[in-house]
Formats: structure tokens, sequence, C-alpha cells
């Protein structure tokens, strides 16, 4: 394989960090105080920005950006077909017939008109109507992209429909994390009333496999589908635990530290990097940062470690589980409230007073998740992530917490202690809860078995797929966490009005919520089929496959916390529901052909020309004497082949079958199920026969690379 060059960077990390972002630093030199002024404004209002500062702020950017060798822009977009999206233009306009100038607007920097027609709508807008709107979002920084031999301004913004509907993932992102904060801000005051406003920290780790250029070429369901649909785990695995944390490979090493240095300089904030589990299997993560750019930032990173790759001849699979047998990856989302005091809301204080705070987070997320963990189990569900929840190496569908023994012991005593007792001083601007006990620090363990974990000071969403948008778990996570902070405020202001001391009236309505909400909770090893049976006594749903679970989207609760709270608009909502269905059908319906591909033009044939050898071998034996109680074994493997090739042909026309009476189900929810109830059960089928050939076909005959091949870079 091909070696890459190692990397010769001496510099320092902190001499090259956001070089090519326009960040404040670049704005001071670039733009006037003013427009400075206006775009911070517009960032904390949320208030479009006058056209004078934009025209201001646009010419700083481009006079930036060309100083740094950039010739185009973009508007820089996530739609909602899971990964980026740019439509570059250039900064040159013609004066004349050998003369130009460099132009660069407050309007061209505001709102583009990309061709919004061949994204996904969800039945929003009609395939004719291609107008769509993108829409600058002053919060996130602009950057310069450098690929190949160019560079491009990208800015990040929002996508709307020509109606107005959102059309990406980043509006109701914004919509969800602004009603949280809201929020949160407002139950802060019970506290702090020097607290203005919360705003929602997010540190996103990332999982991936790396994998060779060559080799992935040759494989068509790595190409087409980012999983191998066939392939038997070689006899040495994971099953030593000898490649976690283990030496990094140079060839990886380099590859590491170049995508790092990209990284860098758009000002993506990377602190860690480890092998995974699996053999070929890595992981990175950032420094935490505001929810919104820290989601940019993921989707920016997956973009640069893919683009790098290349030059390594290397290809990175975000499949949540590409390969049998070995673990599968995750997107793990750290999420936690920061106040604009620098108080984390959920890390455990230093006082009794400051641990209520804590307290009343903690158990109103708790409770959120308790109220909504079908709609959360919706917000991870994706074709890939089911094949990766409930397996040997991920937190099971079942949305549960954990918590550690420390706090559900302070719960336990919490809950039991009498809220009519005689409280310490207590002021209307400070609570002194002298029954709240010191909480510790990090006292609590990491459990990789649970899918919400609670690890110290934030909580951990692990059931993200690696493959898949944050935003989607991190919307509704934001929205069922504000609507319970919603709730709180109001259920403690009405005891309040009865005259209930404002100490009391908390400690009252955080204990309902503490005995409305312990079946969510559970301490043990999620992965074991125990869990399965106690969760199904708890009354916990168990929602493996992703058809059933999108049904949470549209219940009627569901519709409501969305609707009501303005986090999208009742045909936003539908429309995005559909799209995840569409999405499902989509992704099954391409594994399904590539598998019949497979069967048909690889593992068939194969298997034919391999049992030709084996009878003229056999031929030629009986030619020269021997028996066919000598030639039996040779007799039986022909004949085992032959019972696989047969299996699979058939097993594939049925599934090519029911792939035909699928898609003639209108309706998308139920054209999923039936793809999820009656064509995919067959990708097992063949699977079994065709790793069953893989088994007993010679090397020099069998057309795919094998898993040691892929998973044991060279």
């Amino acid at each position: 394989m091909i070696q890459a060059a190692k990397s010769k960077s001496t510099k320092q990390i902190s001499e090259y960090f956001g070089k090519n972002v326009f960040g404040p630093k670049a704005m001071a030199q670039y733009v006037s105080k003013e427009a400075i002024k206006a775009v911070n404004e517009s960032r904390n209002t949320g208030q479009p920005m006058d056209m004078k500062m934009a025209n201001q702020i646009a010419e700083g950017m481009k006079n930036w950006a060309i100083e740094k060798g950039a010739t185009h822009y973009t508007h820089w977009f996530q739609p909602l077909r899971g990964s980026t999206a740019e439509k570059h233009d250039s900064f040159f306009e013609p004066t004349g017939i050998d003369t130009g100038v460099e132009l660069f607007s407050g309007k061209a920097l505001v709102q583009q008109e990309p061709d919004a027609s061949s994204f996904p709508n969800g039945g929003i807008r009609n395939t004719f109507e291609a107008r769509g709107y993108s829409a600058w979002d002053p919060s996130s920084p602009a950057f310069i992209m450098e690929k190949a031999s160019g560079k491009t301004l990208c800015i990040p913004t929002v996508f709307v429909a020509y109606t107005g509907e959102a059309l990406d993932y980043k509006a109701p992102l914004i919509k969800s994390t602004n009603f949280l904060t809201k929020a949160a801000s407002d139950v802060c005051q019970y506290f702090d009333p020097n607290v203005k406003t919360t705003k929602v920290s997010l540190g996103i780790e990332q999982e991936y496999f790396l994998i060779d250029e060559e080799l992935y070429h040759k494989r068509p369901d790595l190409v087409f589908a980012g999983r191998t649909l066939v392939g038997n785990m070689p006899a040495k695995g994971q099953q030593l635990e000898d490649h976690y944390f283990g030496s990094i490979p140079e060839r990886i090493y380099n590859y590491m530290t170049d995508f790092e240095k990209e990284s860098f300089k758009l000002g993506i904030p990377l602190k860690t990097r480890h092998n995974e589990v699996a053999p070929g299997q890595y992981e990175c993560a950032p420094m935490f940062e505001e929810a919104d750019i820290a989601i940019d930032h993921n989707s920016l990173l997956m973009d640069v470690m893919q683009s790098v790759a290349s030059k390594h001849k290397l290809k990175v699979l975000w499949h949540e589980k590409p390969f049998k047998g070995v673990n599968g990856s995750g997107k793990h989302n750290n999420w936690s409230l920061i106040t604009d005091t620098g108080v984390n809301l959920l890390s455990p204080g230093h006082s009794p007073q400051e641990n209520l705070q804590f307290l009343t987070f903690f158990i109103n997320t708790i409770k959120a998740v308790h109220d909504h963990a079908d709609l959360l189990r919706a917000s991870i569900a994706t074709a890939g992530n089911d094949h990766r929840l409930g397996a040997n190496e991920a937190p099971p569908a079942i949305m549960s917490v954990f918590i550690g023994s420390t706090l559900s012991d302070v719960l336990n005593r919490f809950e039991n202690a009498k809220t009519d007792a005689k409280p310490g001083r207590v002021s209307e601007k400070t609570i002194s809860v002298y029954r709240i006990p010191e909480i510790l620090l990090d006292n609590t363990d990491r459990n990789r078995t649970s899918p919400f974990a609670f690890t110290g000071n934030k909580f951990e969403f692990r059931a993200v797929g690696s493959s898949d948008h944050c935003a989607n778990a991190i919307i509704v996570l934001n929205t069922i966490v504000g609507e319970q902070m919603k709730k709180f405020k109001y259920e403690v202001d009405a005891l309040i009005k009865k005259k209930v001391s404002k100490q009391v009236a908390i400690e009252k309505t955080l204990i309902g919520y503490i005995k409305a909400s312990k079946k969510i909770i559970f301490e043990g090893n999620g992965y074991g089929e125990e869990w399965v049976k106690e969760a199904a006594k708890r009354g916990l749903s168990n929602i493996k496959t992703t058809p059933y679970a999108l049904d949470a989207y549209n219940k009627k609760e569901s519709q409501a916390i969305f609707v009501d709270n303005k986090i999208y608009t009742k045909k936003e909502l539908e429309a995005r529901t559909e799209i995840k269905f569409e999405d499902y059908v989509l992704k099954i319906q391409i594994e399904g052909r590539i598998l019949g591909e497979l069967a048909k033009n690889y593992v068939i044939p194969s298997a034919v020309e391999y049992q030709k050898k084996l009878v003229d071998s056999i031929e030629g034996l009986l030619r020269i004497g021997h028996t066919k109680a000598e030639c039996k074994a040779m007799l039986d493997l022909t004949k085992e082949i032959s019972k696989n090739i047969n299996a699979i042909w058939s097993n594939n026309a049925k599934m090519t079958e029911e792939r035909r009476k699928a898609n003639l189900i209108d309706h998308a929810d139920k054209k999923a199920k039936a793809y999820c109830d009656k064509v995919k059960p067959y990708f097992d089928t063949i699977r079994e026969s065709a790793d069953k050939l893989e088994e007993l076909i010679g090397n020099d005959v069998w057309k795919l690379p094998k898993y040691r091949d892929l998973l044991f870079l060279k």
C-alpha cells in the first residue's frame, strides 16, 4: 500500500489556530467597531442587520478572503440529506472586454437564492418550484475552505423554502436552542437574579473507520451503501482488545495530524485522538463549544476528514456498522447548560444552595427524558443506527438514564426528606437548603451501555449514530428539556402563589418529578438480556427499527411540543418525518440492489469458478483410478457450494419481489415498514449463504477483498 509522507509541520497549534476563520481577530483588522457591534447585536437578538452595516462586513470579509487567496464565495448550509451544500460564485465581475473587479455586497452576504428543487423537502414544495433562500447566520463565523488548488470563502447560513419553511438542520436548531436557553434562564432566577441568559454547551466525540482506498473501490457495498453486506470476520478481530488505546499506526498517525492541522486552521478545537475498540476504528473529540457552532464544526470536520483521507490513499467510513462482528461507531453528544455568569447548571456546587440549583436542572432533564423517551429514540433513528443499537458495543434501543450510585442515593434521600421541615434562613434572593448533601464533581462512573448517561457535569447522549447529523438529536433534547423547564416554573410559581415558600415549592415539585421518573433510571448493564426483560416490566419502549421509532414524531403530543414552542410548524414537522421515512426506504432499497449485484456478479461467479475447479479435479482423480469414496470430501464440498448458490439465487428472487410489492405502496411510513419487515430480513438470509461460500472458496478465486484485508491496514 502507498505510504503517505510524514507531516513536516513544527509550528505550535496556537500559531495557526483559526487562521482561516473570519473571527473576532480578523474582524478587528478589516471591519469598523460600529459594524462589529452590529454583528454582535444581531447574534444576541436575532434581529436582521442594517444593510449599511452588512455592506461594511461584506467588504471587510471579501478583502480578508482575497488576501488569503480566495477567489470564490459560497453560502454553506446543511440541507436535510445529511451532508453540507455549497454553490460557488466568483468575486470577479467584468467591467469591460478585458477589465474587471472583485466585488461582494452586503446583499450577497446576507441572502442568496440557491436552486432548492433537488433537495429533500418532504412534500413542502413542487419540483418545478426551484427557488429557495439561504440566509447568513452571523453567530457562526465565516471560514475559508482549502481544497486542491482553490480557496473558497464559506458563509454559514440557514436554508428555507420560497414559502418560508426551513429546509435545513440549522434553522430549527437555532430555534430550539433559543427556546431552551430562555426557559432555563427563567428558572435560574430562583437562584441567581444576575443570570441574564444561558447557552447550550456541546462536545461531539466522533468515531470512524479507516480503510485503504484501493480496497474500498473493490467493494461495491462499501462504495454505495457504506457498509459490507457480505463478509466474515477473520480469526482475530477485536476479541483480544489490543487495539483500544493502542499505539496509533504510523500511516494513520500521519493522516490524523494532517486533518487536525486543517481543522485547527478552521477553528475546530480538536483535543483528543485515539484508537477505538475495533481494528481499523478511531475516534477524535473537540473541546466543548456552543451547541450551534459545535454542530457546524462537526459537519465541517467530516468534510475535512474525508478530503484529507484521499491524500493518504485512505477512505473514512462513517456508517454505524460497516463490519459485521466488530464494534460499530457512534457520535457521543456531551450536553450541558452554562449561564452567562459562568456556572455549569449540571455541575454540582460547593453549597446546599448551589446543589439545589444543580438538582433542579438535573432532575428536570431526567423528567424530560422520561416523558419523551420515544421522541428521543426517534431523534437517533436511521437505517445505519438500527444495526448498532443493542449490539455489544452500543447503547440499546431502550431509552434510559444512568446517574451513578452516588446521585441515586442523593435523589433517594432528597425524595424521602420532609419538605415541610423548617428550613434555614430563606429570603427571596437566596435559598439555604440544609438537607442537601455535598455532591462531589465527577463522582459518577461512565456507563458505556447507557444511551443517556450523566458523567459528572454533563449528560452524554451516546446513542447518536456516527453518520447522523447531530442536530436531529439536539433539537429534540433542547425542546423536551425546554418544555420541561416551562412546566417546572409554572408548577413552582403556582405553589408560590398559594403562599408556599420558594424553597418548599421547588423541593415539592422536584420530589414529585423523582417519583414520576424512577422507571427511566437504570444503573446496570444495558447490554444484558435481563435489562430487556426488566425494561418491559417497567413499561419502557424497546423500539428496535427506524420506521417504528419515527412514529413518535407523528403523535399529537410530539407535534404539540414542537409547534406550540415554534420549533417547527406542523407542515415542517410532517415534511421532515416524511423525509426520514423516505431516507430509510431509499437506503434499504439501495442495499437490496447492491446485495443482488454482489450475489450475481461476485459471489455466485466465484462459487461456480471454484466448483468447476473441484469438478475438474474430481474427474481427473476418477480417471486415474480413485474411487468416489476417496473423493467424498470434494464431492460433499461441491454439493455444499450448490446448496448455498441455490439459496442465494432463490432468496434474492424473493427479496426482489418484496421490493417490487413495497414500491407499490404510496404512504412513506407504510412503505418504510414494508421494507423493514419484508425486504430487509432477506439481507441476513442471503448473507448467511454468501458468507458460508466465502469460508469454502479459495482465496485465489474469491472476488471481494476480505475483512482481514479491510480492517488491518498496511
